[in-house]
């Protein structure tokens, strides 16, 4: 019970001096400030590429891409003031680890602007963070069925495990930040690059559907961990006697239902947003073709003139969109569940209780060899890794849902002698969802230097006021004089 674990992007090397020109002298030191971090950055991306997933330490990662986003901020907003001149348009280069190719390999692909710099500093920085959070989880452990667990450990476990959430919280306001104010800049240099006839290819990691469908993705996780964090104590308590009926240290299992559908629903909205990036870069490339002759590839590639490079897919990788699937079967499967629970203990209604529970129990079963990409030798090591801690889950839950069908079939061949309803009318009886997390909205960075920046503020501030003392130095002069004449004037007699 985690999230999804997402490939870390590298990037190549950058001077920011190399296309940034500073006629006032006054940014010479910033910019090679900022040109320091962002090399910081990519070593850190590429020694971490060569790092196994588990001995990754994401949390200095995060910590180098907070040293370098208000850098990046301030050269940006020293451009959009003037104070620095852009020579020749900047070209950055990022590994493209959401966009699909045929050997499922992450694309580098050379990018133009600052707003596409940013924009991928953020995506790597929501990829970190997500990254980070599953990693927290995953050193916590199954710890709410440790026997031997003492109140004040689990309690202690549960601040980490609600710390995971504020976590994935945040990473969907980052995604939501990218797509409602980095990606119009980015397509508007864009636009301008195909114009003037540059490699610029429209990956679908900066793709408002997809940002905004990453940003369900992450609120789903979260939501998956609050549940968890939800039934802790209960799971603890039924560890010695599972089954019906629940401990009075469990929620309502209605409230369970209705977090799981919620999950689900999230995880679908998200999966329908992250296959529609195709339509809309097709619209767009339409829109380029008649303005401009020029072929957009990669080194050595032909492509049309859209600037569609041949090699990139406007999919994502397919493992997320499995992910995303898989996502949707267990959350519904475990809504199903509790749905049978809930029936079972408070609404008098064993017959319908069974009818869920076998329902879920067929969900699950049809999970238990791999969900959507069952029966196929494909994936990476990381898909691998979660479809193992799925496949986990899954059996896990089986072995509990067997528990509670067969205390809840006994009573309903003992004592209710209720009939089993058929799924299209248990259908009607399923409720909306419930949230019980919010996205984070991630405010824009105050940057470092520059426009905008608290030096910089600092500095405007102490300018005004010598200003208003030398003009009121120069207003007393002015006045002195006639001050003068006047006392001197009634000071001397008239004749």
């Amino acid at each position: 019970m985690s999230s999804y674990l997402y490939e870390l992007p590298t990037t190549g090397a950058v001077a920011f001096s190399d296309f940034l020109h500073d006629e006032s002298a006054s940014y010479i030191s910033d910019i090679s400030d900022t040109t320091e971090a962002r090399a910081n950055l990519r070593a850190a991306l590429k020694e971490s590429k060569r790092t196994q997933d588990s001995e990754k330490d994401y949390l200095k990662l995060v910590k180098i891409v907070d040293d370098y986003i208000p850098k990046l901020c301030g050269i940006i907003a020293a451009v959009k003031a003037g104070e620095l001149v852009v020579k020749s348009e900047p070209i950055f280069s990022w590994r493209t680890t959401l966009s699909s190719t045929l050997f499922h390999t992450s694309p580098r692909l050379p990018v133009p602007s600052l707003a596409a710099e940013l924009g991928f500093t953020l995506l790597t920085y929501a990829f970190l963070l997500s990254n980070l959070s599953r990693a927290v989880v995953t050193n916590l452990g199954m710890y709410e069925f440790e026997r031997g667990i003492s109140d004040v450990e689990r309690k202690v476990k549960d601040e980490r495990l609600g710390f995971a959430v504020t976590l994935l919280c945040k990473v969907a306001g980052v995604y939501e930040y990218i797509a409602k104010n980095v990606v119009s800049d980015w397509e508007a240099a864009r636009e301008k690059a195909v114009a003037g006839g540059m490699n610029c290819p429209y990956p679908p990691d900066l793709s408002r559907e997809v940002l905004i469908g990453l940003s369900k993705l992450a609120l789903g996780d979260a939501q998956n961990l609050a549940v968890r964090k939800l039934l802790t104590r209960a799971a603890f308590d039924s560890t010695v006697s599972p089954g019906p009926p629940l401990p009075k240290s469990h929620p309502p299992p209605a409230l369970a239902s209705k977090l799981h559908l919620e999950c689900a629903a999230l995880y679908s909205s998200g999966r329908a947003l992250v296959k529609t990036p195709g339509a809309s870069r097709s619209s767009i490339s339409h829109s380029h073709s008649s303005s401009s002759n020029s072929k957009f590839k990669l080194p050595g590639k032909s492509s049309g003139s859209s600037g569609k490079d041949d090699n990139v897919s406007d999919e994502v990788v397919p493992e997320l969109r499995r992910y995303l699937a898989d996502e949707i079967s267990v959350h519904n499967a475990l809504a199903h569940k509790w749905l049978g629970v809930d029936y079972g203990e408070t609404h008098d209604g064993a017959g319908t209780s069974v009818g869920f529970l076998m329902w879920s129990k067929k969900e699950l079963e049809e999970l238990k060899g791999g969900g959507s990409s069952s029966g196929l030798n494909i994936g990476s090591d990381r898909e691998k890794m979660m479809r193992d801690a799925r496949k986990a889950r899954v059996h896990a839950e089986l072995e509990s849902v067997g528990v509670f069908l067969k205390g809840y079939k006994r009573m309903n061949d003992s004592m209710a002698f209720q009939s089993v309803p058929p799924q299209t009318e248990l259908q009607g009886l399923i409720p909306a969802g419930r949230m019980a997390v919010a996205l984070r909205p991630y405010a824009h960075p105050t940057p470092a230097f520059g426009p905008g920046s608290l030096e910089y503020a600092r500095k405007k501030t102490e300018e005004l006021e010598l200003l208003e003392s030398e003009g009121n130095t120069e207003g007393n002069e002015l006045i002195t004089p006639t001050t003068e004449t006047s006392n001197y004037s009634m000071d001397r007699p008239y004749y």
